[in-house]
């Protein structure tokens, strides 16, 4: 199971990849213990400036991207955290998934985080970040993490970083427990008999009470008046 983490930040130290790592530590926390088979991969997408001009320029792209490329398309889940510039995400962000494959991301949960030096950019991750990663078919959770330069020590950014590494735990795949290869049979015909309407859709009737449900086009004639 593959947590990976792309952060956009320009500087060493930067307040994207702090973002980044409490994000990715609320995520572990929020996972528990019970997840000792979630490996974690962070992508500085600053190391790869020059590689990503390459890629635009000659079309291919460099051993050390290629690797980040398919590190990201392998993801079981994502983190992706950019600063703002001109109130959008930063080029470099951009260009970084510009090259990626339009269908790698098709049904990953995506954890969304953006830094900026001021609230008034705090809906970059609503008009530039969500419709980006909802274009690659990624799964975007609901919260969306803004740190303003003054938000940081405040109880609220770290609520909503607790609250948005929950959402993202909560969307990873279960763990394969290697044991259950050698326990005992369970009996499956509960869940082979599990309540469902006439279409297939889950239902809260008994299984019997749902097989003798009258279809609605029946019903409507029986209304009609000649």
């Amino acid at each position: 199971m593959k947590l990976v983490v792309v952060s956009a930040g320009l500087s060493s130290p930067s307040s994207t990849r702090l973002l980044a790592d409490r994000l990715t530590a609320a995520t572990l926390a929020a996972a528990g213990p019970g997840r000792p088979d979630l490996e974690v991969q962070v992508v500085e997408v600053r190391d790869l400036a020059t590689e990503i001009a390459q890629h635009l320029t000659a079309g291919f792209p460099p051993a050390r991207l290629a690797a980040a490329l398919d590190a990201v398309a392998a993801a079981d889940a994502l983190i992706a955290v950019t600063p703002v510039f001109a109130g959008s995400y930063s080029g470099l962000f951009k260009s970084f998934f510009d090259l990626l494959d339009k269908d790698a991301l098709t049904g990953t949960p995506v954890l969304l985080g953006a830094t900026g030096g001021t609230a008034r950019h705090s809906l970059v991750t609503e008009h530039a970040l969500r419709p980006l990663f909802s274009y690659l078919r990624a799964l975007v959770l609901p919260t969306a993490v803004y740190a303003a330069s003054e938000d940081w020590g405040e109880d609220g950014l770290a609520g909503r970083i607790t609250r948005a590494g929950t959402e993202l735990a909560r969307s990873l795949p279960a763990a394969a427990h290697p044991a259950a290869a050698s326990a005992p049979d369970v009996d499956t015909t509960a869940a082979v008999a599990a309540p469902r309407s006439p279409t297939g859709a889950i239902t809260s009737l008994p299984p019997t009470a749902a097989a003798t449900l009258t279809p609605f086009a029946e019903r409507l004639a029986a209304l009609r008046v000649d």
